[in-house]
């Protein structure tokens, strides 16, 4: 028996095994392990993929992330917040396309003016749509206050990247000042969870200076603190932030694609039952890079129902996809996009975590 079947055959990986399975290039090594993934998400998740509607707030930030194009030192981007009442009939939309499920999404802010039009936002939602939509937030590091009041107005689950539980790593991708500190963002993610969201995390694959020994450890700190779902994709440049400066010093971008998948694969690996989103990225890198996702193991995706005349605005990396509308006609190709890869959407399911249901049972 080789030493991919050995390692997969384990009920348990060192993160020697999973530095081994991040590092395997051969196409062989590669089917084993997607099968292997596929095979796990089959028996844990089923063949169901779930739909987040994602709705792009605002692309108003305080943060300076060198690597985000929506930076707030990024005085190309033109800055928008979608009025109150654009943001539910959008809601109202997702209902007619079948979702039951919405993500916000927006720059970092943290200002009580933001934080009241958040709660607002989650209690008109929950009055306007019936049956009522699953809400993830996914809005940056609040206070533990703010996340509960959060919960407790309605919303269900929030997501909140730590980009890299390396903090050498995650000070090179951040200003070196006090709204970016690495304590503070896995302490917030801590309050995520006692708040008592379904709490997401999720990390970017392939930065500059980061190693396959630091993917091991991320996918390590995510099992660790038993997160139930977690958004990971391949890191791709922005031309207009300082990261961009080393370009040179990426791995290729098919590379990139590669990594991210076997990521994805030893994630549902390590941790059955959680959702893993399947992201827009991928299809930056790959057509119906999502479905790839889909196979080697991911189960959620998060079409963009963000209005037109916004998604310009919100590129937090260059040449991202699906600035053209999501309509019923896109609906049925990506329903039948997915049926081809023997997978189907669940359209009458709200497609909450397995592991936060369990986990919840138990407390």
């Amino acid at each position: 028996m080789n030493g991919i079947a050995n390692i997969l055959n384990k009920k348990e990986f060192s993160k020697e095994d999973i530095i081994y399975l991040l590092s395997v290039k051969n196409k062989d090594d590669q089917s084993l392990l997607f099968q292997k993934a596929f095979e796990v998400k089959l028996k844990n998740i089923g063949k169901n993929v779930y739909l987040r509607g994602l709705i792009e707030l605002s692309n108003q930030c305080k943060k300076n992330c060198l690597y985000c194009g929506i930076r707030g030192g990024n005085e190309k981007v033109n800055r928008y917040a979608i009025p109150d009442d654009e943001v539910i009939e959008v809601a109202k939309y997702a209902q007619k396309l079948n979702f039951n499920s919405i993500v916000f999404q927006s720059g970092e802010r943290s200002d009580s003016a933001f934080v009241e039009r958040i709660s607002n936002l989650i209690k008109k939602v929950k009055e306007v749509t019936n049956p009522k939509l699953r809400l993830t937030l996914s809005v940056g590091e609040q206070s533990f206050e703010t996340y509960k009041n959060w919960f407790n107005a309605g919303a269900e689950r929030y997501l909140l990247r730590i980009e890299s539980s390396n903090k050498n790593v995650y000070n090179k991708i951040h200003p070196n000042d006090e709204l970016h500190s690495y304590d503070i963002r896995l302490k917030s993610l801590e309050n995520v969870k006692k708040a008592g969201f379904q709490t997401g995390t999720g990390i970017m694959i392939g930065l500059p200076f980061q190693t396959v020994e630091d993917l091991a450890d991320d996918l390590l700190y995510i099992k660790k603190l038993a997160v139930d779902m977690v958004g990971m994709g391949p890191y791709i440049e922005h031309a207009d932030t300082p990261l961009y400066q080393q370009k040179d010093n990426l791995l290729p971008i098919q590379e990139r694609l590669e990594l991210a998948l076997r990521m994805i694969s030893v994630l549902r690996l390590i941790a059955p039952t959680i959702n893993i989103v399947s992201t827009t990225a991928l299809e930056t890198i790959a057509a119906n890079g999502r479905e790839f996702g889909l196979k080697v193991g991911a189960n959620v995706i998060m079409p963009n129902l963000t209005p037109l005349k916004y998604r310009e605005s919100y590129l937090l990396y260059d040449n991202k996809p699906y600035l053209n509308e999501v309509t019923e006609e896109s609906m049925k190709e990506l329903t039948s996009s997915i049926r081809s890869i023997g997978q189907e959407i669940a359209w009458d399911e709200f497609g909450d975590s397995i592991h936060y249901l369990q986990r919840n049972k138990k407390n």
